[in-house]
């Protein structure tokens, strides 16, 4: 019987409270501003969800991680992550109406990818992650990053074309498959590892902890460096385009966060601190959902605004109340999901994702 890790569930629920701050902060507040405040809540931006990628690729891994299935349990289990990558994907979709910066598509496209990998030896997932970025930075040279976006509303103009959203999927959207995947990749691989022994959080964490100060540390003097503007841009870019220096950065914050939630895992796993927030972890695609239609419509009544999805504003809302309204947010979404978890196995969509996927139990 697979015993449930509550540090991977605990980096899950504050990866869902730095996914309000970005979100709610993207539709009403300033991504531009980076003083003060505003720069605090922009701090959030790109780790969040690449913690959540990585953690996505972890709980793939957690799935399928015992050695003695037989044939037919791994096609089951490759059915399984298949078809919950076509919900996530169809679901994206159709919420792409409402949430263009949508991330749930590009979940499917990493999960049916990675139904390739489940099975092979973990090393050949540090290849595919490696690949995944080598990729991304040879259609660069190909094609030009900003084809298809308007950078003054951050909106991407030729989605529903069928260039325009294979582009957008593969290369250059918000998280596309490459070099996004590379996340997912990384976090199978972490998830192979034996985390009941403490020496790997401890490796984990002096890893990431080396790898960040290093990114940090050519970011923060790249003005020093080079003098050459194209060389400058891309070892400080943020999220768009995500070059090498983004990717390594957000990975070794993720590889810091996942450490650090096993040793708090470990020491409060029993409290009831510990539960609630688990519980919340446990309900990812339930709040991802909640948050961008029922989140956005009560800060848009508190903020004064209407909903509108150009990320470029004139007169952002307070960052206060953004981040108050994100805080108290999750603490409503804690509740919920500490009292319905209680009463049920999953949450909402995540019962309808397993309705629809796991018509054979392993």
């Amino acid at each position: 019987m697979k015993t449930r890790v509550i540090g991977f569930d605990l980096a899950r629920a504050y990866a869902i409270f730095g996914m309000f701050i970005v979100n709610f902060n993207t539709v009403f507040g300033s991504h531009t501003n980076h003083d003060g405040l505003s720069g605090f809540l922009n701090l959030f931006n790109g780790n969040s969800s690449t913690l959540f990628v990585m953690l996505a690729g972890m709980g793939v891994s957690l799935m399928t991680n015992r050695l003695d299935y037989t044939l037919q349990e791994r096609k089951n289990l490759k059915s399984i992550i298949s078809k919950r990558s076509w919900f996530l994907f169809l679901l994206g979709i159709v919420f792409y109406w409402w949430w263009p910066a949508d991330i749930l598509h590009f979940y499917g496209g990493y999960m049916h990818i990675a139904v390739l990998f489940i099975f092979l030896p973990k090393n050949w997932l540090l290849f595919a992650a490696a690949s995944a970025i080598l990729v991304f930075h040879l259609l660069l040279a190909i094609v030009p990053f900003e084809t298809g976006w308007n950078f003054e509303t951050l909106m991407y103009v030729d989605f529903w074309t069928i260039n325009g959203f294979l582009r957008n999927t593969f290369y250059n959207g918000w998280n596309p498959i490459f070099p996004w995947i590379a996340y997912f990749f990384i976090g199978m691989f972490l998830g192979r590892l034996d985390w009941s022994d403490k020496n790997i959080a401890k490796r984990v964490l002096l890893l990431g902890i080396i790898i960040y100060l290093l990114i940090f540390l050519i970011q923060s003097n790249a003005i020093f460096i080079t003098q050459d503007k194209d060389l400058l841009f891309y070892l400080t870019a943020d999220y768009l385009p995500p070059f090498l220096p983004f990717m390594l950065g957000t990975t070794s914050f993720g590889l810091i966060l996942i450490s650090v939630f096993i040793f708090i895992g470990n020491k409060i796993g029993h409290t009831k601190m510990a539960k609630v927030l688990a519980s919340t972890g446990q309900m990812t695609l339930t709040h991802y959902i909640s948050h961008l239609v029922l989140g956005l419509f009560l800060l848009s009544l508190l903020a004064g605004k209407s909903l509108s999805f150009n990320l470029i504003k004139e007169t952002p809302t307070n960052p206060l109340l953004i981040l108050l309204f994100a805080m108290f947010y999750f603490v409503l979404s804690c509740a919920f999901s500490y009292y319905w978890l209680a009463k049920f196995k999953t949450g909402p969509l995540e019962m309808l994702m397993r309705f629809f996927s796991d018509a054979k139990k392993i």
